[in-house]
């Protein structure tokens, strides 16, 4: 069986013959969880964490969240100081984060960081310790997981180390995987929204799917949007 279509060529129109392996839909079948590595800091993967929560409502799939350091990924890099004091700040919430998961789990640390989130970037406290700690009230997590946090240094160092060693250390946060796959990304703003969501995640999967693709980037021409 073959399939027939026309295809527009400037002005004429062309009558092409598909044989039926080029006519297949894109699959959308995949594993039921996605893993999701995140600096709470950070407000591009924030901005990708939420469209990345409403693709799994909509195709039902769970999240597994994992803490990640910026602060750990540049130690030993040549940054600009105002970056680098950026990433330090954030470096207690990634090691709350990192407590979270080791004592809660990854479906409390994802209420822990939507919390958080909103605290953050909607609220504009980023990095306020107040801000943790009513995240972590909101969630029933114990309260001296902030001052234990310190104590989960090793375990945001494993987890960054366990996100980078899928995609390589020349990349940061979002990192998402499923089925054997990782990128880093997409980085987006605004972040889009039903159908256009949907068609988003359609094209990471199929991009991440095919062996030998690395990169497709344009520079950033506008801010962290938040909506």
């Amino acid at each position: 069986m073959r399939c027939t279509v026309w295809i527009k060529l400037g002005v004429t129109m062309r009558h092409v013959s598909l044989a039926p392996h080029a006519a297949r839909v894109f699959d959308r079948s995949m594993s039921t969880t996605v893993d999701f590595w995140f600096d709470a800091s950070c407000p591009w993967t924030w901005i990708t964490s939420r469209w990345l929560v409403e693709v799994s409502e909509a195709r039902g799939f769970s999240v597994n969240w994992h803490a990640f350091s910026l602060a750990v990924l540049n130690e030993d890099k040549d940054i600009p100081a105002d970056y680098r004091a950026h990433v330090e700040e954030g470096r207690l919430g990634a090691e709350v984060a990192a407590a979270v998961e080791q004592t809660l789990g990854s479906e409390v640390l994802g209420r822990f960081y939507t919390e958080l989130g909103t605290r953050h970037f909607v609220g504009g406290r980023l990095n306020e310790r107040d801000a943790l700690a009513e995240a972590l009230a909101a969630v029933g997590a114990p309260a001296d997981l902030i001052d234990r946090a310190g104590e989960y240094a090793d375990a945001v160092r494993a987890s960054t180390a366990a996100g980078l060693k899928l995609v390589g250390d020349e990349v940061g946060v979002p990192i998402i995987s499923f089925d054997g796959v990782a990128f880093f990304g997409p980085v987006i703003s605004p972040a889009p929204h039903g159908q256009a969501a949907l068609d988003l995640w359609d094209g990471c999967v199929a991009l991440a799917r095919t062996p030998g693709f690395f990169e497709l980037k344009r520079s950033r021409n506008v801010g962290p949007i938040f909506e």
